[in-house]
């Protein structure tokens, strides 16, 4: 593994950067060449306010937020965004003063879902998805089932980093994708051609991090 981090600018901000390590890594769900390392942006105030500046623009004109569903640890940058957007509805005639952030829990069975008192923020309102990273569209898929599930109406998908390539009803709205790392790919584990060349992995991701295996 090469553990050189190379750093990634954002072409819509370029304060706004993100390190990305070379390798043979893995997580729950896929293969990949590259570690995504966003938590900088995620827990860094000063970034994460822009961040969440940069991700608004989307929705400020015609986009009526009530709830924001954080995956993936994006909390600080959604309370961010929610703050950015209620700037406009504040300004504007029936003001739009409350947008709620949450997220959901995994059970027993690690399916997600939404305790009690926050059922009533996702059924029949309008909700913005922010997720960390969309790679394989697993988490990304999986969260817009139990949205649907629990009776939210889905505005609009936002995500750091995106490399979900996959047609869907909303664009995803994201601050870096594989254009800013051309040798980017994702692979089902049993296709991975890494592993058919013998290449043993390098590192498994975790939600902070990874863990190097050998």
């Amino acid at each position: 593994m090469n553990t050189e981090a190379f750093v990634v600018k954002s072409k819509k901000n370029p304060v706004i950067s993100l390190g990305v390590t070379e390798g043979h890594f893995s997580t729950n769900h896929f293969h990949t060449t590259h570690y995504i390392d966003l938590d900088e942006l995620k827990s860094n105030v000063s970034l994460a306010r822009k961040v969440a500046r940069e991700l608004s623009l989307k929705y400020l004109s015609n986009t009526q937020v009530d709830t924001i569903v954080c995956m993936e640890g994006t909390e600080v940058v959604g309370a961010f965004l929610a703050e950015e957007l209620l700037k406009v509805g504040a300004d504007a005639e029936g003001d739009h003063t409350e947008i709620h952030v949450v997220t959901p829990v995994s059970n027993v069975n690690g399916k997600l879902m939404f305790q009690n008192n926050t059922q009533r923020l996702i059924y029949n309102r309008n909700i913005l998805l922010l997720l960390s990273t969309i790679s394989s569209g697993t988490t990304l898929n999986n969260a817009l089932r139990f949205i649907a599930y629990y009776g939210g109406d889905l505005v609009g998908i936002s995500a750091l980093f995106n490399a979900y390539t996959e047609k869907l009803e909303h664009d995803i709205n994201s601050l870096f994708t594989m254009e800013d790392i051309p040798d980017y790919q994702v692979f089902r584990p049993t296709e991975c051609p890494i592993c058919k060349r013998g290449r043993k992995l390098d590192a498994i991701i975790i939600h902070d991090g990874y863990i190097k295996v050998n």
